[in-house]
């Protein structure tokens, strides 16, 4: 399944920057087909450090991470819902995504104006989350608190006062970026499973709580219609074992049917 996260600011909170940031995180082409589709859209791979470890386990030719693909979303303005700015192209590309990270800007920076001449992050996205809810947008809401100082604190005050789940970055040295993507998979409460072989280890996105036939979708659709059995090994067991074949011996590796629920970790061979 694809994962697309919005990203959406008022001007000049750094959504750009934060977009750049991501978008220069990757993998060697020949083992990752995937790069920048356009200059407002970017892939890029989910961090996963199991995944490099059960490709060196079964000798893999490629190593193919999960992917969230980010949209770098025109800045809105307050009356966006209206019109306003760009507000119609701003609302229509919101309702492509599935969740959004709302870049909300904590540094301070005399160089780069603010649209509000004031730096208030929960005066920010008060107005964001207003010009959202007129236009009846109701998407997951990742609020990324843009602090441009590694040192710079954020105040108790506004992290209680922020109406959700929130990360705090500095896009222009990379800190919190793997988190915000770790972040945003907890927000729309996903998991990674493998399949692993000579050919490639591959991680891939299901929802929490997806039978195997519906984790099997991901991959191919005959896996959730033609389905008949999964053998299944948690990572953690069959990096234990240290082979498929000592995790058989030990009977580690199990035969589940169409209503066992994949878990986060799962290392799993589909049978159709």
């Amino acid at each position: 399944m694809s994962l697309k996260i919005g990203i959406v600011g008022l001007p000049n909170v750094g959504k750009s920057t934060l977009f750049n940031t991501l978008t220069k995180q990757s993998v060697p082409a020949e083992n990752y087909p995937f790069c920048t589709i356009d200059p407002s859209i970017g892939i890029v791979p989910v961090p996963d450090k199991r995944l490099n470890a059960l490709s060196r386990l079964s000798n893999s030719k490629k190593t193919i991470p999960a992917i969230v693909e980010f949209v770098d979303i025109a800045g809105l303005v307050k009356g966006a819902s209206e019109g306003e700015g760009l507000g119609n192209k701003f609302l229509s590309h919101i309702r492509e995504v599935d969740a959004i990270a709302e870049v909300v800007r904590v540094f301070k920076d005399r160089d780069i104006i603010h649209v509000h001449e004031k730096v208030d992050p929960l005066f920010d996205i008060e107005i964001i989350n207003l010009e959202l809810e007129l236009a009846e947008l109701k998407k997951p809401i990742l609020y990324v608190l843009n602090s441009s100082d590694a040192s710079e604190n954020v105040t108790e005050e506004i992290k209680n006062k922020i109406p959700g789940q929130y990360i705090i970055v500095d896009p222009v040295f990379g800190t919190g970026i793997d988190n915000l993507i770790v972040a945003a998979y907890k927000l729309l409460d996903l998991i990674s499973f493998f399949t692993t072989g000579e050919d490639e280890t591959r991680a891939w996105t299901t929802k929490r709580n997806s039978t195997a036939p519906e984790a099997g979708k991901s991959i191919h659709t005959d896996f959730r219609d033609k389905f008949i059995r999964a053998e299944v090994i948690h990572y953690d067991k069959l990096m234990e074992a240290g082979s498929f074949a000592v995790a058989r011996e030990k009977g580690w590796l199990r035969t589940e049917g169409k209503e066992y629920v994949v878990q986060d970790g799962d290392v799993i061979e589909f049978k159709i």
